[in-house]
């Protein structure tokens, strides 16, 4: 049997799988692809620099394990990493990194050439006296890493924001976009990582903002006819945040000064980090020059607690609070509500309120009465577990066979339909929906919502699967 780079590959692989944690397999080598062999070399395909780095920070020693024992010590393993560039070329930049020499080797910068409109703004119009002016940062100090509790549902990402608040505009991941559903934790991480970059660099001049704040600030701009300061105000922040950046879709003139100060920013270091509540390819109405950038540095997705974070995420907040609580009771609230953390903190917050004011104990009984209660007068978001199983159910078969592989007909279209709604019923990313329904990616996700809108509106059969299973998950 011939060694291929792939063969190779998947025997590395089957030994760093029982050396590490699944979360970490999945989510540091399940999108590196093998790529060729050459001269005892093997070639890997990563996502980002960013991977690159982390994967030289965080698992050299095991490749070099895995490699070694496939390849022998003269083994050499070769980076290709795959960026976007700025036209929406879509030939990769692609960058060599041999591995023998590791202590030499950093990846370079890409050189992307400027536009004449976009060279103009290295002199900006200087406003007198504005450097004078001390640019109060809009954070929020009781929002930090300390109490942002790592589970696998954010670990990615609280990752990404403590080497961001360690090197600020110095790692590959500029901008960082976290995204996710709502209250998940985005605007608290957003700010830990301001607060965090404060304390360690009290010079650079951070601002958080929200991105509605933002567009009102522009349009008084135009209205008082000074763009180029406001343009100019924003290019000498060091650390830039700003959350909620879907609210940009549609809005041109707001998207087009943001181009430029996010451009500017960028060539010159300083770091960008924004939140949104999906990821840039599910963004509409956003102009591809601008969810180009949003794409060079990491997007980082938030998703709902598993029932162990959730726990620690109470207890950590009673501690805080000064509160004692049963752990039966803390159990129990956290195996109910399981939306998100905003909700999950409310809830906690009423049964202590509950138990203060009408002089209760707190115990089982009450636990159920707030929780139901609150689960009652809270608009709730099916989980795409939930969604699979009743679409499965509607056509009499199991999950698994939702999920398969197979392209039978009906077994397609059902599959479809659990995608569509997934997308239509919850915040999840496409890449997300895709991930739980079959290990599918985004585009199969896009493409089915596009084929269940087509059926919808030409099949009468089809168009009643739709109606019935919208009753069914109708929340």
């Amino acid at each position: 049997m011939s060694i291929t780079a792939q063969s190779v590959w998947n025997n590395c692989l089957n030994f760093i799988k029982d050396n590490i944690q699944p979360q970490a397999y999945k989510t540091w080598f399940e999108p590196i692809v093998a790529v060729k062999l050459t001269d005892n070399a093997l070639s890997v395909q990563v996502p980002s620099k960013f991977f690159y780095e982390w994967l030289e920070e965080h698992y050299v020693k095991i490749l070099k394990v895995a490699l070694t024992k496939e390849l022998g010590e003269t083994a050499k393993l070769v980076y290709i990493i795959k960026m976007e560039n700025t036209y929406g070329n879509k030939q990769p930049f692609t960058e060599r990194i041999p591995s023998s020499n590791r202590s030499s080797v950093k990846a370079q910068d890409v050189d992307v050439p400027l536009k004449n409109k976009d060279r103009e703004l290295r002199n900006p119009f200087v406003i007198p006296g504005i450097r004078n002016v001390k640019i109060e940062s809009q954070l929020n100090p009781n929002y930090n890493f300390d109490n942002f509790l790592e589970g696998d549902s954010n670990r990615l990402a609280r990752s990404a924001g403590l080497a961001v608040s360690a090197k600020p505009g110095g790692t590959s991941f500029n901008p960082l976009l976290i995204f996710g559903g709502v209250g998940l934790g985005k605007t608290h991480l957003a700010h830990a990582i301001g607060v965090d970059i404060k304390d360690k660099y009290p010079e650079k001049t951070v601002l958080y903002i929200s991105a509605e704040k933002f567009t009102q600030q522009y349009i008084d701009s135009v209205k008082k006819n000074n763009r180029n300061d406001f343009i100019h105000f924003y290019q000498l922040i060091d650390v830039l945040i700003i959350d909620d950046v879907q609210f940009l879709s549609g809005k041109s003139g707001t998207q087009d000064v943001f181009f430029h100060i996010f451009n500017h920013l960028h060539q010159n270091g300083k770091q960008v980090i924004l939140t949104s509540d999906k990821a840039p390819v599910d963004m509409q109405d956003i102009e591809q020059r601008l969810l180009s950038r949003f794409k060079w540095g990491l997007s980082a997705e938030l998703q709902t607690p598993d029932f162990e974070t959730r726990v620690s995420i109470l207890k950590n907040k009673l501690y805080r609070d000064g509160v004692e609580m049963p752990d039966d009771i803390i159990e129990y609230v956290a195996k109910n509500i399981k939306s998100n953390i905003r909700e999950l903190e409310g809830a906690i917050i009423s049964l202590i309120a509950q138990s203060s004011f009408n002089k209760k104990e707190i115990n089982i009984e009450l636990a159920k009465q707030v929780v139901e209660k609150f689960v009652k007068n809270t608009k709730r978001e099916v989980s795409i577990d939930y969604i699979q199983k009743v679409v499965s159910d509607y056509f009499q078969m199991d999950v698994d066979t939702l999920q398969s592989k197979t392209r039978k007909r009906h077994i397609v279209q059902a599959r479809q339909l659990a995608m569509f709604f997934a997308k239509k019923l919850t915040k999840a990313s496409l890449a997300s929906i895709g991930s739980q329904i079959g290990k599918r990616d985004h585009a199969t996700v896009l493409h089915a919502c596009k084929t269940v809108d087509n059926l919808s509106s030409t099949d009468k059969q089809f168009r009643k699967y739709v109606e019935d299973l919208t009753k069914k998950l109708s929340v």
